[in-house]
């Protein structure tokens, strides 16, 4: 088996409403081979994956898909569930799957859902292998595969601490998105409502409350003048002075470096001169100013505050083993690192106990050695310090703190200025006030950790990572998202989605927009190029100041790697024209319409689904649509329409040349057709459409009809507001007509325009990308050759096919077309542009079908067509 392609589907898509992994797989052989011909395969995959039994497949019961195998089934469904299976294993709850046939024989579109994208991916792979040898009768190590898997998983998931904030933002549906995949930098939420964090750092905590947290010093001073108890203590910079500083402050001590964290470089409990010799080397390897200070006995206790309130606390104890009367000291370590929850670092609920010269020391001075039988019931402790970071364990202690303890922790919390904050405290205990024992403060940590409240050794866990959202979005209502306007379809979409950005600016709202063309924020483009994809939309979606999001969706990004988002507040679904056909496995109209209205079935069910009742296609795909429905029509008399908004539903159309808004018996005047300037006085239809449709978005959000009124009569078909979508120039003696219809249906909305645009004669550069049929390029050259008296061919982006292949298609479409159109091929566009420029003449229209616009309207300004004014002010009527 190979495969031929695989990657993740990272929101809705074709397959799926949620996330998932699409693999296309050539089984060869096998496809010859279903399971019923292999003797055995039901037995021998339940023996290595017990689990499949739970597989309920089409069948619809447990064992649904054992049936099937026995029944008789390909490998590419074998392969499914097996990646679902061993997500299972690893600890992903997953269950979704579906493979498909394709338009190849023994190739099979397969595709499963995935929690972690890493995992997913490694799933499939090893899935392949596991089928191939079932199939081939081969060994299967099921153990080694799940290792390795869990390697994966290891090396890509989120920390305990960010994922119980992660986990929590989820419960309440807040979009959640990981900006560094190699740390735990996440967004929470979306444009303007968007909050960062990175592990426990927020986006709210103060910069300067962070240092005071990682100077130990400075800490001990803020606190200490404000009457909280802190141990005795001085900076040092060598030895003799932290000889000095001991015998100021008495034995016992602590030493610990002035900045660090988890416990490293700290010894405690230091009695003699010798011993704080050692302490001291060992906290100058980790910052060259180290503190000594008096040593406080009590346990070790954490606090966690979280926006100003004590939300957990917990007793620590240093890593320990507990003697039995026959086991040594190393068989004991040895013994409590196989405990399951003992992992490397933070990847488990608590970490593994490794021996350094720390540990050797503390052993030495307990008169043991590795080799020491341990008495039965003797507590020998391996670090001086409780981390759970070195093997440390934790118990929870939340409903045992007083009243007095605990208004001192929210206190200490507010000195410093910390939005999240873990407070280390030696206390005998926290039952009593602190001013009765012996007690003091002696760190705080910003960014602290959370496992041992989420999952203490002992006692009851706290579900802490929801008061960090419930600081970050205090409205129990509030998902963090703003609204996201979704359009797609063949044609019309980047000037849909520009008239749409433009009324919302109208309106006063900031607007990130992303399509065809370029990625606009609020007006100012930050990219350009092809931005109709999903990686577009998370662009937009991350920017700070977006207040609504308008995204172009083609074809193609739904296809690769699904939307960028999970659902949108409006969809906005224009019409289904052949075009793209034949790739990714979508030959057919109603495949592309499947395609499209993935997008109207990503609407919020609060939302709102915006259709074409012109375009069969579109109506029928009511049935994916969700939230309320709006409808627009170029026909006020539409049967469809006529009975939604009997039904009282909403729908945009054209009565006595007015856009109107029509629901039950009122009828809303918007504006005249002829004052709508994209509309070129009635004659542009498609913009007509264009404009119901993105009246119809905008009074889904909420504009108001003056709104939209506003919005309508002052965006104009320039190529500064519209670049290279019906950008009409009179540039003198001669009229330009710019735009970028590339498939016969665009083509022939476009010739309506063009045959009623005045001219002599109607000259046209034109090209076509090389991914369509042979028949498509066939049939647009034909099209175009139809439209006009002089057409220039030439080639932009050849798309995989050999050079001039593609205009060689297009040059034997429009010579099939009898009349007196004259073909020429010039194989770059500057070329042909500037061939068309020079043949020109008084009286005559170019109609420029490019990509470079920029470059075509400086190089108009260039031969004094053009009047020497911003790009954004030219313009005109036919």
């Amino acid at each position: 088996m190979n495969i031929l392609e695989h990657r993740a589907l990272r929101g809705p898509n074709y397959y799926s409403r949620y996330p998932a992994i699409f693999m296309r797989l050539d089984i060869g052989e096998l496809e010859e081979r279903p399971s019923d011909t292999v003797p055995g395969i039901a037995e021998r995959i339940t023996d290595l994956l017990p689990t499949l039994y739970e597989h309920r497949c089409s069948v619809g019961r447990a064992g649904g898909f054992l049936e099937r195998l026995e029944r008789g089934t390909w490998a590419g469904h074998v392969v499914e569930h097996v990646a679902i299976e061993l997500q299972n294993l690893i600890g992903f709850s997953v269950g979704y799957g579906k493979t498909v046939d394709s338009y190849d024989t023994g190739i099979y579109n397969v595709v499963y859902r995935y929690r972690d994208e890493a995992c997913g991916l490694a799933a499939g792979v090893e899935a392949v292998d596991i089928v191939a040898r079932l199939f081939n009768g081969d060994t299967i190590d099921i153990p080694a595969v799940v290792a390795r898997l869990k390697q994966v998983r290891d090396a890509h998931m989120l920390g305990p601490s960010t994922a119980s904030i992660v986990d929590a933002a989820k419960r309440r549906r807040i979009p959640c998105a990981r900006l560094d995949e190699n740390s735990s930098y996440v967004q929470l939420g979306h444009g303007c409502r968007q909050q960062r964090i990175q592990a426990t750092v927020t986006c709210r905590t103060s910069l300067i409350s962070h240092g005071i947290a990682d100077d130990k010093h400075w800490t001990k001073q803020v606190l200490g003048e404000a009457g909280i108890p802190v141990p005795r203590g001085h900076i040092c910079h060598s030895i003799d002075e932290a000889l000095e500083a001991a015998l100021d402050i008495g034995y016992p001590v602590v030493v610990k470096p002035l900045i660090g964290n988890h416990g490293r470089g700290v010894s405690t409990d230091i009695t003699d001169d010798p011993a704080l010799r050692e302490a001291f080397t060992i906290a100058f390897r980790h910052n060259s100013t180290v503190m000594v200070e008096s040593f406080v006995k009590g346990e070790d206790h954490r606090l966690l505050v979280v926006n100003g309130k004590l939300v957990a606390a917990a007793r620590r104890r240093p890593a320990h083993v507990v003697g039995d009367g026959a086991a040594t000291l190393q068989a004991l370590i040895d013994r409590e690192n196989q405990d399951p929850r003992r992992g490397i670092g933070h990847e488990n609920l608590l970490t593994q106990i490794q021996m350094d010269e720390h540990s050797h020391r503390l052993i030495a001075q307990q008169n043991l050695t590795l080799e020491s039988v341990i008495a039965n019931g003797e507590v020998i402790y391996l670090k001086s310090t409780a981390n759970l970071s070195t093997g440390g364990t934790a118990t929870d202690v939340t409903d045992d703190v007083h009243p007095e303890v605990k208004y001192t922790a929210e206190r200490i919390a507010r000195l410093i200025g910390l939005d999240i904050i873990g407070i280390d405290l030696l206390a005998e205990t926290l039952t009593i006030p602190l001013d009765e024992q012996s007690a003091a403060v002696v760190e705080v940590n910003a960014g602290p950790g959370f496992r041992m409240h989420i999952s203490p050794t002992h006692g009851t866990g706290r579900d802490v990572g929801q008061h960090v959202i419930e600081m970050l979005f205090p409205d129990s209502e509030d998902t963090g998202r703003i609204p996201i306007v979704a359009v797609t379809g063949t044609n019309g979409k980047t000037t849909t989605v520009r008239l749409i950005s433009h009324l919302l600016r109208q309106a006063g709202r900031s607007v990130g927009t992303a399509c065809t063309g370029a990625i606009e924020i609020d007006n100012h483009t930050i990219m350009r190029g092809d931005y109709s994809g999903p990686q577009a939309a998370t662009t937009v979606l991350r920017e700070p100041t977006v207040e609504y999001a308008v995204l172009e969706v083609a074809r193609g990004g739904i296809m690769r790697r699904g939307l960028g988002f999970d659902e949108c507040q409006v969809g906005v679904l224009l019409n289904i024209e052949s075009d793209h056909l034949g790739e990714n496995d979508v030959h057919t109209l109603d495949e592309l319409a499947r395609c499209k209205a993935v997008v109207i079935d990503a609407v919020h069910p609060k939302g709102t689904a915006v259709l074409n009742a012109d375009d069969p296609r579109v109506l029928a795909s009511r049935e994916w649509a969700r939230g309320d429905v709006i409808y627009f029509s170029l026909d006020p008399e539409s049967e469809p329409v006529r009975q939604h908004v009997q039904d009282h539903g909403i729908a945009f159309t054209v009565h006595d040349e007015c856009i109107v808004m029509r629901q039950g018996n009122v009828e809303a005047s918007i504006i005249s057709v002829v004052d709508t300037p994209i509309t070129f006085e009635g004659h542009a239809r498609f913009n007509i459409s264009n404009a119901l449709a993105a009246s119809a978005a905008a009074y889904a959000l909420g504009l108001t009809i003056a709104d939209i009124q506003l919005g309508l009569q002052t965006f104009h078909p320039t190529p500064g507001q519209n670049p290279g979508r019906t950008n009409f120039i009179d540039a003198g003696d001669i009229k330009v007509l710019i735009d970028y219809a590339h498939n016969v249906p665009a083509l022939k909305a476009l010739s309506e325009l063009v045959s009623r645009i005045p001219a002599q004669r109607r000259i046209s550069v034109a090209s076509a990308p090389g991914n369509r049929r042979d028949e498509d390029l066939y049939d647009l050259g034909a099209q175009l050759a139809s439209m006009h008296d002089i057409l220039l061919l030439c080639e932009t982006d050849p798309r995989g096919r050999p050079d001039g292949e593609a205009v060689g298609l297009l040059r034997a479409g429009a010579e099939s077309v009898p009349g007196t159109c004259r073909v020429e091929v010039i194989m770059k566009e500057r070329h042909a542009v500037d061939r068309a420029f020079d043949e020109a003449r008084e009286g005559d229209l170019l109609v420029l079908l490019i990509d470079d616009i920029n470059s075509a309207t400086e190089r108009l300004r260039g031969r004094r067509f053009l009047p020497d004014t911003p790009t954004g002010d030219a313009g005109g009527r036919p």
